[in-house]
């Protein structure tokens, strides 16, 4: 495997074809809602994201082959004071799982953080994804606790 990692143009076609193919294989994934991308989504994400300065979006490639993505967004810690990133989004092709892709894009994803002075990384994981799980926590992600007596962050949603 001759493995690269590089921010995706997504003003370029394959690039932009490249990740909305591998974002859809991740939402067919029982881990990532099992429905496809909706034909909006499919339309207007390249050029949406492409319109955010906070959006970090990494292309894995093996060879001429895209095989992984990481989707990130810088935000802010009020408590550091400092920028963080959020990977929101990280899928490896299911023929590809397995060979160390998504350890390659947190390892991109955390060098564009140290880049940007980021005081921290976060990510939500679905806790029946054992799989993703294993890897972010190799990767020295943990559950998130101001007080461990109070307890860890639990990821909420309010759908509009």
């Amino acid at each position: 495997m001759s493995l690269t990692i590089l921010p995706a143009d997504l003003a370029e076609p394959l690039h932009a074809a490249a990740m909305i193919d591998l974002l859809d294989a991740y939402a067919r994934d029982p881990m990532g809602g099992g429905k496809p991308l909706g034909d909006f989504a499919r339309r207007n994400l390249p050029h949406e994201l492409d319109a955010r300065a906070n959006a970090i979006v990494l292309l894995a490639f093996d060879g001429p082959l895209p095989v992984g993505l990481l989707i990130g967004f810088e935000g802010f810690s009020t408590f550091a004071c400092k920028p963080l990133v959020n990977v929101h989004d990280i899928s490896v092709h299911p023929d590809h799982r397995g060979k160390g892709i998504a350890q390659a894009l947190l390892d991109a994803a955390e060098a564009e953080a140290r880049k940007r002075g980021c005081c921290k990384l976060t990510l939500e994981v679905l806790s029946g994804n054992t799989r993703a799980r294993g890897v972010y926590e190799a990767a020295g992600y943990r559950a998130y606790a101001l007080d461990p007596e109070m307890g860890t962050a639990l990821f909420l949603e309010k759908p509009l």
